[in-house]
């Protein structure tokens, strides 16, 4: 890659039970514990009529935000790219299944006690 060429990362996070995937040129593991921050986010300019209300809402949401703070155990992942795709918000969809709240078997009234 030629040191001219910037660099350009596709994000994917979760935020509020919904996955982003957005396109900024700097992303890095911040100064705070725990969080990649993420810098001079992308969206795309668009010549034609045609315009996509996701990406118009994501550019909304990020309208002045100079660089934002991720908690990493929201990322899914961080991928370099050629180059710049369309910013979106999708659901989390069906497939992923949370992790239980309690690790006891039900009827057990924990350590030490007969259920």
């Amino acid at each position: 890659m030629s040191q001219s060429k910037k660099r350009l990362y596709r994000i994917t996070f979760i935020n509020q039970g919904k996955v982003y995937e957005v396109f900024a040129q700097h992303a890095y593991q911040g100064e705070m514990y725990g969080f990649v921050i993420i810098e001079d986010l992308v969206f795309g300019e668009h010549s034609t009529v045609v315009v996509d209300p996701t990406e118009e809402k994501l550019k909304s949401e990020f309208s002045g935000v100079k660089r934002s703070l991720i908690p990493m155990h929201a990322v899914v992942r961080i991928d370099e790219v050629e180059k710049e795709g369309v910013a979106r918000i999708h659901d989390l969809g069906s497939n992923v299944t949370t992790l239980p709240a309690s690790y006891l078997p039900q009827g057990r009234g924990g350590p030490g006690k007969d259920g």
